[in-house]
């Protein structure tokens, strides 16, 4: 439980500047989410049973989730790594670099979750949502954090400069966003881009959160929690390894 040391550590530089973060990390995917929510939602029909704005909030929310769990753990990670040398100064601590990549990964998740508990909350403030079994939707939001925290952070662990995280974000974040259900219903695409999809955590967090809007259990719920789970265990087992030998040279 060493890593809880690095999570508190973060929190309390965080907590210095909590209404410019929780504003930069909000803006953006709440603009997006009444401004396509509303504005094609009144062109578009039901979609799977719901209104497009209710459709698209569970897209919203897991996608905000991912790009907050990725940006705080590339961007904010990698100026702790290399910029400030933060990590430097916690190995002289009794602590090893297992200890920083946990906490940095549960860290990462935790801002996420706060992200998509905002949306969530804003979602039920405007009556998009109405069923208890919506609040399932923290748990799994988390999850989405977590696992896309433990991917980012292997790319900052490989990272020589700022200008490689954009090559993660172009040709994976993007497109990932694009073909995992977020905008209009995965199923949809042509068969091979589906199962490419499906191999994909957004694709699972956003199958996971959207029947909950309208009162419905997700289909296949132990499949989507193994793939975010997976990706999440996986990402922190490359993680630590690159990490141990980035600071072994």
């Amino acid at each position: 439980m060493r890593w809880v040391a690095v999570w508190r550590r973060n929190f309390l530089v965080w907590r210095k500047l909590l209404a410019a973060s929780v504003l930069s990390n909000l803006a953006d995917p709440l603009i997006m989410l009444f401004g396509l929510g509303y504005g094609l939602g009144a062109l578009m029909p039901a979609v799977e049973g719901m209104s497009y704005i209710t459709f698209f909030a569970a897209g919203q929310l897991c996608t905000a989730t991912m790009y907050t769990a990725s940006f705080e753990s590339m961007f904010s990670g990698f100026s702790r790594m290399h910029g400030q040398k933060t990590w430097d100064a916690i190995l002289y601590a009794p602590l090893v670099i297992d200890d920083i990549v946990a906490g940095e990964i549960v860290w990462s998740a935790s801002k996420a979750w706060l992200t998509g508990s905002t949306i969530l909350g804003v979602v039920l403030v405007f009556g998009l949502a109405a069923s208890p079994l919506v609040l399932l939707a923290l748990p799994a939001a988390f999850l989405v954090g977590l696992a896309f925290s433990a991917v980012g952070l292997i790319m900052t662990v490989l990272a020589r400069g700022w200008d490689f995280f954009s090559f993660y974000m172009t040709l994976v974040m993007t497109p990932m966003m694009m073909i995992s259900g977020v905008f209009f219903p995965a199923e949809q695409l042509p068969e091979p881009l589906v199962s490419v999809a499906k191999a994909l955590p957004l694709y699972h967090g956003v199958a996971l959160v959207r029947p909950l809007m309208i009162g419905e259990l997700p289909q296949s719920p132990l499949l989507h929690l193994a793939m975010l789970l997976g990706y999440a265990a996986v990402g922190y087992v490359i993680a630590i390894h690159f990490a141990r030998k980035r600071f072994s040279e």
